[in-house]
């Protein structure tokens, strides 16, 4: 009776997939790779928006964070909405949020405005996030799923790789509005294209939604993410950061001992016993770590030390993305996991994206040669180690509880995109700081560089610039490798668990 109700209810029950299953799939592609290219293609309008809204380092810092922070907050909350009120209606609000978001950043006047605007565009995303991963593992039956997931984790990967270079092609004919008034188009081509052909799917048990543990999910993750992102800002011994971050870590603590004993939990706690869930979370955290920190910085190393303008430093930047999707359109990391089992892909893959990001450090500094050997290499390892991961979150949770673990997938990235950028950027600023004291009162690097005495003290600002990216990049590149040892790990004992 209750498996009869089921496949009544959600016609999407995976029993040989959706017949148009692989157009729905371009469409949500579509729409995910909007989103995801907005966290990155501020990256090289940094500049501009420095110049043109007299913004500083701080005030760049929240134009780009502002998004990942609402999304963080909110992207659990999203993914169990659309389990209960279907993944169709949260598409389609997400979509129209995100157009309207993109319409008030492209016409904001002030930094204030746009960090309003990309808060905005962050709840639109969430929305989207959460949706397009929950309608992949619903329209596609076990024997495609890998594959559909490897080509929704490639448009995630292209998002994230190919912001720099879409943003230096619009700068280079347009004002930097035009990089958010873009996405107005493709919102609107993204909603009629999900209402004609996305069919709507929903938890066929119609669970009480979980109020309190909405609330506490998102006030929890937001105060964690801001604690997190003001830390290079205020001191991380600052009593704002402190008395946020503990803020944030208790009502987290609530938020979990609400979902244990609640009956109908938004998250169900227990599948974190699933070895294969946790290490497959801790990898997702730490590849979006080093890859939007890595980013963050290498766009600035273009500009500030190499000189490039924004398109050249768009397009230095494509072969991370031309590697990803060249290798995950072979298929190759699919054949890879059947042949040699999820931990050693993932493992093989972050090391690979530690690899590169030693690479840019060491070899990069000043010649673009070496920096293109990391790029490369860093795609080659997001290739292997990002589509095998979202598999392996997505397979742990059952299915009509999609929503949520897409919401997991998108929560955790989004932590380790801010986590990224913050930690990162303080690492440069601490090392730009103790080697030239002097300029840690100017607002930005090129502030720095107007009030330099001479080109002598320029090129002394600019080395220790330099110096200050090296010392990030491998900071990252160490997180990365011990973040894939520890999810390989924690993969192959749950494997030999389940073996046993």
């Amino acid at each position: 009776m209750t498996a009869t109700t089921a496949e009544q209810n959600d016609p999407l029950a995976p029993r040989g997939g959706h017949p148009q299953r692989w157009l729905i799939l371009g469409v949500i592609c579509l729409a995910q790779l909007t989103v995801l290219l907005d966290n990155t293609v501020l990256n090289v309008a940094i500049p501009s928006l420095t110049e043109d809204l007299h913004a500083s380092t701080a005030d760049v810092q929240w134009m780009i964070n502002a998004y990942a922070l609402v999304q963080s907050g909110l992207v659990l909350t999203a993914g169990s909405s659309a389990d209960r009120y279907g993944r169709k209606k949260m598409l389609v609000a997400g979509l129209a949020l995100f157009g309207v978001g993109s319409l008030a950043a492209g016409l904001a006047q002030s930094s204030g405005q746009l960090i309003a605007a990309r808060a905005g565009m962050g709840v639109g995303g969430a929305l989207l996030m959460t949706t397009t991963l929950a309608v992949v593992v619903q329209i596609f039956d076990d024997t495609e799923r890998v594959k559909a997931i490897g080509i929704w984790s490639t448009v995630s990967s292209l998002g994230f790789a190919a912001g720099p270079l879409i943003g230096g092609v619009m700068l280079d004919h347009f004002w930097w509005g035009a990089i958010f008034l873009v996405n107005i188009p493709v919102a609107v081509v993204g909603l009629v294209a999900v209402i004609r052909l996305v069919p709507e799917s929903r938890d066929p048990r119609g669970d009480r939604p979980d109020l309190v543990g909405a609330v506490l999910s998102t006030l929890g993750m937001t105060s964690v993410v801001y604690a997190i992102i003001s830390g290079p800002e205020h001191g991380w011994g600052s009593g704002q950061v402190l008395l946020t971050a503990f803020a944030g870590i208790a009502v987290l603590t609530g938020f979990v001992l609400w979902e244990l004993h609640v009956p109908y939990p938004m998250l169900d706690m227990h599948f974190f016993r699933n070895q294969r869930f946790t290490g497959a979370v801790a990898g997702a955290i730490l590849v979006a770590f080093g890859m939007t920190g890595s980013l963050f910085l290498l766009t600035q190393h273009l500009q500030f030390v190499l000189g490039y303008e924004p398109l050249e430093a768009g397009l230095r930047t494509a072969p991370l993305a031309l590697t990803v999707v060249a290798l995950n359109l072979t298929g190759l990391g699919a054949r890879l996991v059947v042949r040699l089992g999820t931990p050693t892909v993932i493992a093989v893959g972050m090391s690979l994206l530690a690899a590169g990001l030693a690479a840019i450090a060491l070899l990069g500094g000043r010649d673009y040669g070496g920096m293109l050997l990391g790029l490369l290499v860093m795609g080659a390892g997001v290739a292997l180690a990002m589509p095998a991961m979202a598999n392996a979150i997505m397979s742990a949770i059952p299915p009509e509880k999609a929503g949520v673990g897409a919401g997991v997938n998108g929560t955790l990235a989004e932590f380790g995109n801010g986590l990224g950028v913050a930690v990162l950027g303080a690492v440069l600023n601490s090392r730009f700081a103790a080697l030239v004291p002097g300029a840690v009162g100017a607002a930005s690097l090129p502030a720095a560089l107007a009030a330099a005495g001479g080109q002598a003290e320029r090129e002394r600002i600019t080395d220790a610039f330099a110096s200050g990216l090296e010392t990030s990049q491998l900071v990252g590149a160490l997180a990365v490798l011990a973040g894939g040892l520890l999810a390989g790990a924690l993969l192959r004992r749950a494997e030999r668990t389940q073996t046993d």
